[in-house]
């Protein structure tokens, strides 16, 4: 995929995906989600900045959420393209010669480096999904009821977003020989793992009450 993800239609996006080529894969799929995510605020910020009924302190909220949310997007939509980057490297760093000793090491080296990268990509598209959350909270209670599934929706998405790049971390943290710095990634991932069910249940929990009113 020579264009970039963000100048392609959707339907040429999961062509790619459902093809035979490893880019775009799960990584970008999952920065796709959350710029998902991101969009369904927007969409419900939008809408509710035409129903403040001229109350002010409510519509700076909601602009500032939406400020938040337009800004995650351009963000999630960078890290799809960051995603597909950075495997581009790797492949290439693996196909480096291996003929003599030298060539091997230098190979590896290589594949260290770049995959060290490969992992700190998926990690900010899980730390991005992280802050939707307290976007679809601050949304929750402000939107109006008939919007509040879309809220729902979003930190749904923001929850799947985290998860699935938490995987993409996993896969390229089990082929890196610098433990210490495995071990630093593997703390950050906790900290952003921490919490996050139970905040998506909460949110989840204020849309559920808010369409059973």
């Amino acid at each position: 995929m020579s264009e970039p993800l963000r100048n392609q239609p959707l339907a040429s996006f999961f062509d790619a995906l459902a093809s035979g080529s490893p880019t775009p894969g799960g990584g970008s799929a999952a920065a796709l989600s959350g710029a998902l995510a991101a969009s369904l605020i927007s969409m419900v910020c939008n809408i509710s900045l035409n129903r403040t009924n001229g109350a002010p302190d409510e519509a700076d909220a909601i602009r500032s959420v939406l400020a938040q949310a337009d800004e995650l997007r351009g963000e999630f939509q960078q890290l799809a393209e960051d995603d597909i980057e950075i495997f581009n490297r790797l492949a290439a760093a693996y196909k480096l010669p291996r003929t003599t000793d030298a060539d091997a090491a230098s190979r590896r080296a290589a594949i260290q480096k770049v995959t060290r990268q490969a992992a700190e990509v998926p990690l900010r598209t899980a730390r991005a999904a992280v802050h939707v959350l307290p976007l679809c909270t601050s949304m929750a209670n402000r939107c109006s009821r008939m919007l509040v599934s879309d809220i729902g929706v979003a930190a749904a998405l923001a929850r799947a977003t985290a998860q699935s790049a938490l995987l993409s971390v996993e896969i390229n943290l089990a082929t890196l020989d610098d433990k210490n710095y495995v071990r630093q990634v593997q703390a950050q991932m906790e900290d952003l793992s921490v919490g996050m069910v139970e905040e998506t249940q909460g949110i989840l929990d204020i849309v559920r009450a808010r369409i059973n009113q």
